[in-house]
């Protein structure tokens, strides 16, 4: 592996560059050809450019994407595409850059990229390369058989939630997602809440257990939810991972914990009770519950939560603390 001062010397002579593009991502199509002509104009060269019709193809796609050997792969679509590119090159001699296309962006948000393309563009050009932690999870498979899951991301970049966030996931229509951004979250979750019933989570973290009753709970390695920061202090590079739950057993709470979040979360900090930071989490819940992974179903619980410090190289702005 280079260093970082390595890597980002080869990048800036010319090292090779493959972009990968999700043009089913709410900004993807519409501005494949616009991002094309900004990297270009930034003198940003590629060996390889990718446009992703099919997002069932993404782990085919960057697995001969490294096939390649890039110094730098650069991916333009949402958290769900970004957190694939991460799954391949965490622990890889390259790095990620990130051209924020999607409904939330968070993990763009999280490294502080502008989401503005142009300035995003020129991150890429002018930014530096830091390496920030990604978490790792591991749980049953989704048919709940005990055994590991098999076949699916095991390595994720911003988050693993539990409850209601994972039917929202399921079932919020995308042609309100490209009309309404982030707002067609919050609308299919009003329309889910009533119906949708409380578990009881036990949290195991070292000597620390936590016995909680809830319609949310998060584990976050990454500084936002549903574009929101989680607090003042929380970053992707800070070696801890979040956990914290939304209200209690009363769907209510959950509603008003999670504009309190939203609204309070610049000033919050993670050293306040309402989160547990740590390395490694065990959750086990009744009943148990499908566990959704940057996105997408990758599991049941009973799950395992670690941290993977500096295991991911990126382009972030020079203003970026990189630790």
């Amino acid at each position: 592996m280079r260093s970082k001062s390595q890597l980002q010397a080869a990048i800036r002579d010319g090292g090779r560059a493959v972009l990968v593009v999700n043009a089913r991502s709410r900004r993807g199509r519409r501005l494949f050809d616009r991002a094309r002509e900004l990297l270009d104009a930034a003198g940003l060269r590629f060996v390889e450019t990718v446009p992703v019709t099919d997002p069932a193809r993404l782990r085919e796609i960057f697995t001969g994407v490294l096939a390649l050997e890039p110094d730098l792969v650069v991916v333009g679509g949402g958290d769900g595409t970004v957190a694939e590119a991460v799954s391949h090159l965490a622990h890889r001699d390259a790095a990620l850059g990130v051209l924020p296309l999607g409904t939330t962006n968070n993990f763009a948000r999280s490294l502080e990229l502008p989401l503005n393309l142009k300035d995003a563009v020129a991150v890429l050009r002018d930014g530096k390369v830091a390496d920030v932690d990604v978490g790792w999870v591991r749980g049953t498979r989704p048919d709940g058989s005990g055994a590991e899951t098999d076949g699916g991301r095991l390595i994720f970049a911003n988050m693993v939630s539990l409850g209601l966030s994972v039917h929202v996931a399921q079932h919020v229509p995308h042609g309100l997602k490209r009309v309404l951004g982030r707002g067609a979250y919050a609308l299919t979750a009003a329309w889910l809440l009533p119906r949708h019933e409380a578990f009881r989570a036990t949290i195991r973290a070292g000597d620390r257990v936590q016995e909680v009753t809830t319609h949310q709970l998060n584990v976050a390695n990454g500084a936002h939810h549903s574009g929101q920061r989680i607090a003042r202090d929380a970053s992707p590079d800070d070696r801890l991972l979040a956990v914290y739950r939304l209200g209690d057993e009363r769907r209510l709470r959950l509603a008003s914990a999670t504009a309190r979040h939203q609204l309070t979360g610049p000033w919050r900090s993670l050293r306040e009770d309402a989160f547990l930071t740590t390395d490694e989490v065990h959750i086990a819940t009744d009943p148990p519950l499908q566990v959704d992974v940057d996105g997408e179903i990758r599991g049941r619980t009973p799950v395992t939560v670690r941290l993977l410090g500096n295991a991911l190289r990126v382009i972030v702005p020079q203003s970026f603390v990189d630790t």
